[in-house]
Formats: C-alpha cells, structure tokens, sequence
C-alpha cells in the first residue's frame, strides 16, 4: 500500500471539519493543553522533597496518634 495523496489527506480533513466543526475541535484541543499543563504542574510538584526526605524527625507518639484520628 502506499500513503494517501494530498487529495486524500484533504478529504479526510474536510470530512472531520464536517463532522466535529470548529468548535468542537478548538474545545478539545483546549481540554488537551489543559491536561499536559496539569501533568506538567505534577511532574514539577513530584521533585519537591517531603518533610521525612528532607531529615525530619518524627516522634513515634505523633505516629500512633495519627492511627487513633
């Protein structure tokens, strides 16, 4: 087989405009930066040492009262 001409490749286009319209194609490329901005944020949130990596010292009464809670 061999890759669709331009013709092709603007056809199937055009039919995808037809079927989802503008809108709904901005819409969702909208959600989608949305999503990789979000990811992006969690990813850079995850480097951040919590407070046992950065050599705190918890007391062992303070851990069997957070069981109690």
């Amino acid at each position: 087989m061999h890759a669709p001409g331009i013709w092709g490749i603007i056809i199937v286009a055009a039919v995808v405009l037809l079927l989802f319209g503008r809108g709904k194609i901005s819409g969702m490329m909208g959600e989608v930066a949305s999503g990789i901005k979000a990811f992006q944020k969690g990813m850079k949130d995850e480097d951040k040492p919590t407070p046992l990596e950065a050599g705190t010292t918890i007391d062992a009464r303070e851990i069997d009262r957070s069981k109690d809670v």
